[in-house]
């Protein structure tokens, strides 16, 4: 299970990086079809699914080296998630929030990997 935390851990860094850039170009060209969507809905899918893999592993008894790893994890999938609650309803500033959000989580969850090894 530690096995498929890793491997989840790098398709959320890379999915969220992704996500993220194809997003703001979109916004920035002020069309975004549903290739754009999906990418960010699967960016937010997949951090759900490695936060999950991550609480079996602490049902589990296992425990990551360093406390900061929880606080990363538990930040980047509360910062994915925060555009549903506060972006604004204008399709293309509502489109940076979201891709924006998908960076950051991005980032964070760099750190969770990089404090969970």
């Amino acid at each position: 299970m530690v096995s498929v935390h890793e491997w989840l851990g790098a398709a959320v860094i890379a999915v969220c990086v992704a996500s993220a850039a194809v997003g703001l170009l979109a916004a920035r060209r002020g069309h975004a079809g549903p290739v754009v969507s999906n990418l960010l809905v699967l960016a937010q899918t997949v951090l759900v699914a490695q936060a999950a893999a991550g609480l079996l592993l602490l049902s589990d008894g296992h425990r990551a080296p360093d406390r900061l790893h929880y606080a990363y994890g538990a930040i980047a999938l509360g910062v994915v998630l925060a555009p549903w609650f506060y972006a604004p309803p204008e399709a293309r500033r509502r489109l940076v929030w979201f891709s924006g959000a998908a960076f950051l989580a991005g980032a964070l969850a760099t750190r969770a990997y990089l404090t969970g090894s």
